[in-house]
């Protein structure tokens, strides 16, 4: 059932004694501060029963305790310790300092709950909403600002282990072979040795543990036939086995899985040859480079620069910068796909119009400035520059859409035109005028005359590459460098590295770290409200006082004008003074950068 913290604050709750010690204008003396503002107990309702059962803990606190092990970058048994003994996280959470508000499994679990509900947004989206109560969307007379956004991609490398083509055999059959043991109500050891396949479980290097000459390619080629002779026995087995089971069933459906992988995986790295299985040269489209996580891909980010993972797209407001909009990629995919979708998605978020919408190259593709155009929307990028092994690049050529000509360098003009089934077309230039040209060795490769490609969305080119020689196109280039800054954050909060597997809880993830990127911006240019911040943290100092003095039982030397300060140390057996209680100090003074 649905547990709901009340309205009342409580003396004793570690933000009303120590609030101020810890720091109001730290980041976790102002969640303290946002309590039943930020998160409510009723927003999380649809993940709990609510008319019976007993309470859970108020999912208002652990949203809370999300929060604070992103901000912070700490495991779940770290966060449930941190919520016990830390100062800092009692304060934030507004609880007692002997309290322990929450198991790690119940951590878990709600982080679960979240996912499984496709509620991962829900932290990320209540950043925006309190934003929104801030006026961070709104002109100074009050009005909804029109958003000038950017948008841009980085990439999170995978939480799978990426292997060779023997070694993904080698986990392939064991998924399998794991999911066929459990049908068979045996553990997987004896399944595998009786079925003959003992040699691929338990051992973390099928190659590793191959005592073959790896230097000689006749050696690799039986080792590899030997393998791939195993996966198709093992799939020929599958078949046996899945005409027993109920069509729709959660057994079949994770034998189909568990089955599909490695089918997958044959597929994609072994040439069935006369001669007998051999590596397929060159790599597959789409290529799978992890069983344990399936949807983890090879990308690129530059012609350098790889990675095996997936990319995290987000957009920008590069007025407040603010993270409105996040998707998760797969890790091959281009940095434009779902970029209009992300668009769509800030507008929904913030309840604001998006007037502009800026990306670097990779968004200034012909196709992607067609999308945004036919959605009636507007995207400001740099055009990618095209290069021509040294000759002259098409756009050294002018270019007359209107009159449907082209003229060189060398001021010679064609009208000879073919147009493309799919739009776009090419110039062709006699052989006759390019051989006298005294231009020919800077523009013509071979003995033909020079073509020039029009693009199918040649006129948005044209427009972009104009636009990204005017003055104008200096005030976006700066306001787009805001989506790098936070993307810098994002990588500061743990983004480079995925903590789970798969695409939906990597974007729980990256969620969850546009959503704190977003309140320490709130909190650092947050105003105080009602009383002035530094009488607040004097009547808090002197409350935390009285409550120390009120807790603790009377002694002479907490008489006036004792030589002790009171409430702060307390005399030893020697007459020398203790130190304060370690919960009152515990991590306490130090405040991250926001």
């Amino acid at each position: 059932m649905l547990g709901k913290r009340g309205p009342q604050r409580g003396l004793f709750e570690a933000d009303t004694a120590y609030g101020a010690f810890v720091g109001r204008d730290s980041f976790y003396g102002w969640l303290a501060s946002q309590r039943g503002e930020l998160f409510r107990d009723e927003a999380f309702a649809g993940l709990y029963v609510l008319n019976n059962g007993r309470p859970s803990v108020p999912p208002s606190l652990l949203a809370v305790a999300l929060v604070l092990q992103t901000y912070e970058g700490v495991s779940d048994e770290e966060a449930k310790q941190r919520a016990d003994y830390d100062l800092r996280w009692k304060v934030a959470l507004g609880v007692e300092l002997d309290a322990r508000p929450f198991a790690k499994s119940t951590l878990q679990e709600f982080r679960a709950q979240l996912i499984v509900h496709e509620e991962q947004a829900a932290i990320f989206q209540q950043s925006l909403e309190l934003a929104k109560r801030r006026g961070k969307f709104r002109t100074k007379s009050g009005e909804k600002r029109k958003l000038k956004v950017a948008l841009d991609t980085s990439n999170i490398l995978g939480r799978g282990a990426v292997k060779d083509t023997y070694n993904l055999l080698g986990d392939g059959i064991v998924k399998l072979a794991r999911v066929l043991a459990k049908l068979a109500g045996q553990a997987l050891e004896a399944w595998a040795e009786e079925q003959g396949y003992g040699r691929y479980v338990g051992q973390t290097s099928l190659k590793g543990t191959a005592e073959i000459d790896w230097s000689d390619a006749t050696e690799r080629r039986r080792f590899l036939g030997e393998i791939v002779a195993d996966a198709d026995r093992l799939l020929e087995q599958t078949r046996a086995v899945r005409s027993d089971l109920e069509a729709g069933s959660a057994a079949e459906s994770a034998l189909v899985e568990a089955a599909g992988l490695l089918s997958r995986v044959l597929q994609q790295d072994v040439e069935r040859r006369s001669d007998g299985p051999a590596i397929k040269e060159g790599v597959a489209k789409d290529r799978l480079v992890s069983v344990h996580d399936p949807e983890m891909r090879h990308g690129r980010k530059s012609a350098s620069k790889r990675f095996d993972g997936h990319k995290a797209a987000i957009v920008v407001d590069t007025d407040e910068p603010l993270i409105t909009a996040v998707a998760v990629l797969a890790g091959n995919a281009p940095d434009a796909e779902g970029a209009l979708e992300l668009i769509e998605q800030t507008e929904a978020n913030t309840g604001c119009e998006v007037e502009v919408s800026m990306g670097d190259c990779a968004y200034g593709s012909g196709e992607t400035r067609q999308a945004f155009a036919e959605a009636g929307r507007t995207i400001v990028a740099k055009v990618p520059s095209s290069t021509n092994q040294g000759y002259f690049p098409k756009t050294a050529f002018v270019l007359d859409l209107e009159a449907g000509s082209a003229t060189c360098p060398a001021g010679q003009t064609t009208q000879d035109f073919t147009p493309a089934p799919t739009g776009g077309g090419q110039f062709r230039f006699a052989v006759a005028v390019c051989a006298a040209c005294p231009l020919r060795a800077q523009c013509v490769l071979g003995v033909g005359g020079r073509t020039v490609q029009l693009h199918p969305q040649e006129r948005l080119l044209q427009d972009a590459r104009a636009f990204q020689t005017s003055p104008a196109f200096a005030e976006y280039r700066r306001r787009r460098q805001t989506v790098e800054h936070r993307i810098a954050r994002l990588v500061q909060l743990g983004l480079r590295q995925a903590r789970y597997v798969g695409t939906a809880k990597t974007r729980f993830q990256v969620l969850m770290a546009a959503a704190v990127a977003n309140l320490t911006y709130l909190a650092m240019t947050g105003q105080p409200s009602g009383l002035d911040s530094a009488a607040i943290g004097l009547l808090c100092g002197l409350l935390g006082l009285l409550l120390l003095i009120v807790s603790r039982p009377l002694s002479p030397h907490l008489l006036i004008g004792a030589p002790h300060s009171v409430g702060l140390a307390r005399p030893t057996s020697r007459g020398r003074q203790s130190a304060p209680p370690p919960s009152a100090l515990s991590m306490a003074g130090s405040r991250p950068v926001f």
